[in-house]
């Protein structure tokens, strides 16, 4: 998801970006739906402990993370994070939480439920390792980050007195990380990693990083390092998609879709976060079309 960084590439010479594009891990992700308007990338980040500063026995991969960054043909760019319970139909698999469609199947299987959920066509794969995060905001000199509550969370370690304090890669990777202690599970920690993600870019857009050649080459290789992007996906379209993160972040639209229950127990695959479904067509169609606003997002 902090891939944004790599803007700095399409500010200095042709040489880094040939060398930054040589870099890029690719992976086998996109379906074949047809188009849809406009520019849809899919982030994921990837919960596995590779490269981590994370020492917890868990072991195997999931998406953690996910959201969907659209950049409509006109209108107002969006960035909409989905709870990684969201109760979906995953494709092959029947019902269950959304972050299973990656253990069953993949990025492939992923973009296929995520398609099937909100009827938006997936353009571009990005995935980042946890490692990533911490990385990133080393390479920036570390962020500032706010919480308005005590935190003492023994699965993500973040210990965070109430208010606003420096973090460095490890603390910023723990406080993206966090949700048991979060009275709002998810969705808070959702609403977190966007703060993360806003700090970081707010660190990169000092003009004085620009005439910087090797903080930036250090930072594009911290950042490439974790990545993993689709097939199709190259270094350009990691630059427009780092321009439409500016974008929403500075005018855009960012939370989570309309929810209609954040404890919906189904039965067999424990809570999950169930969407409003009555809402959602217009909601999504809202996100594809660059009409959405801040009041069509989950109110909390």
């Amino acid at each position: 998801m902090l891939v944004l960084l790599l803007v700095l590439v399409l500010a200095w010479p042709v040489g880094l970006l040939i060398w930054a594009n040589g870099q890029i891990q690719h992976v086998t992700a996109l379906s074949d739906a047809s188009p849809t308007p406009g520019t849809t990338y899919l982030l994921a980040g990837s919960d596995s402990r590779e490269g981590s500063h994370l020492t917890d026995s868990t072991e195997g991969q999931r998406a953690d993370t996910i959201m969907l960054l659209t950049a409509p043909e006109s209108g107002t760019p969006s960035l909409i994070s989905l709870p990684r319970d969201t109760f979906v139909e995953i494709p092959g698999y029947g019902p269950n939480k959304l972050n299973a469609a990656y253990s069953f199947g993949g990025p492939e299987l992923l973009v296929q439920t995520v398609e099937q959920l909100t009827g938006i066509t997936v353009d571009h794969f990005v995935e980042i390792g946890m490692g990533g995060v911490a990385d990133l905001v080393d390479a920036v000199g570390g962020v500032e980050l706010c919480l308005d509550y005590d935190v003492d969370d023994a699965d993500s370690h973040l210990e965070w007195e109430a208010g606003c304090h420096p973090a460095d890669g490890e603390t910023a990777l723990a406080f993206a990380r966090m949700r048991h202690a979060d009275p709002l599970g998810d969705i808070g920690r959702n609403q977190r990693q966007q703060q993360v993600i806003k700090a970081i870019s707010a660190k990169v857009a000092t003009p004085s990083l620009l005439v910087r050649p090797g903080d930036q080459v250090a930072l594009i290789d911290a950042g490439l390092g974790a990545v993993l992007v689709s097939d199709e996906t190259g270094i350009i379209d990691l630059g427009r998609m780092a321009l439409t993160f500016r974008s929403v972040m500075q005018d855009g639209v960012h939370g989570s879709p309309p929810i209609s229950d954040l404890d919906y127990r189904p039965g067999g695959v424990g809570s999950t976060v169930l969407l409003d479904s009555e809402r959602g067509p217009a909601f999504w169609q809202a996100v594809s079309d660059g009409i959405v606003t801040e009041a069509d997002l989950q109110e909390y």
